[in-house]
């Protein structure tokens, strides 16, 4: 561990574009739920049955400040239908980091991995990484926009294995919003640690500037395919996981 490193207990990772391929996010998860999106709809929603993302998306639907599409209609099972695969298909088109959007995509995802459609995708130096950290005392975390449970299906069916037991906790944005510096205090609170005894890993400066204010270490992932970001050179860079030993 270089001195830089030797405070460090944890190693909080972001997913898209740090431990997995940007292009297999866009590519394979974010088609992947729009190819099933009302399939899924249609068997999660009937008369009587509001599940919690149903819920979730309407809230935030009459709160958004945005040119949001038709109005929310629910009178009968088929407006609610078309209501959400509207609204869910309009946060898609925007990338937006809703709450009610990643749970209903993490839903269709999970039954994506449970028929053996999905299989997560990761880095190789991500395993290395994993057991080398966890080796030196150290524990590893995940914050992504994507939901826990989302996570959680991308580690546990890798081609390196079921990489979750090496991961000691999950967060998503019921935490906070990931460009918010309260929500890596909160996160230091659930690890029960110090801000500065945790090292967050990210593809955007935006995630890092908020992590330093709450004072994390940070490091801005260059991996290849990565979108250049603003005040990159503010940040300390690495292209591999292998760089931080």
């Amino acid at each position: 561990m270089t001195p830089a490193l030797a405070g460090i207990r944890v190693f909080l990772l972001d997913i898209e574009g740090t431990t997995t391929p940007m292009a297999f996010v866009h590519e394979r998860l974010f088609t992947y739920a729009r190819a099933h999106l009302d399939k899924f709809l249609s068997e999660q929603i009937s008369a009587g049955v509001e599940p919690d993302f149903v819920a979730a998306l309407k809230a935030e639907h009459a709160a958004d400040p945005g040119l949001t599409p038709a109005l929310w209609q629910d009178a009968t099972p088929t407006e609610l239908r078309a209501s959400v695969s509207a609204y869910a298909s309009w946060l898609m088109n925007r990338d937006r980091k809703s709450p009610g959007l990643k749970l209903l995509q993490g839903l269709i995802w999970e039954e994506g991995y449970q028929r053996g459609d999905l299989h997560g995708e990761i880095f190789d130096d991500v395993p290395r990484a994993f057991e080398r950290w966890r080796g030196d005392g150290r524990f590893v975390a995940i914050y992504s926009s994507g939901s826990e449970l989302a996570q959680r299906r991308l580690f546990a069916s890798t081609r390196a294995g079921d990489l979750t037991p090496q991961i000691a906790a999950f967060f998503d944005t019921a935490v906070g919003a990931k460009v918010e510096a309260a929500s890596y205090r909160r996160i230091a609170l659930a690890l029960d640690c110090k801000p500065a005894e945790i090292l967050f890993v990210s593809d955007v400066t935006a995630e890092l500037l908020a992590a330093r204010q709450a004072g994390c270490d940070t490091r801005l992932c260059m991996r290849t395919g990565n979108v250049p970001q603003p005040d990159a050179d503010s940040f300390g860079q690495i292209a591999s996981l292998d760089e931080l030993q």
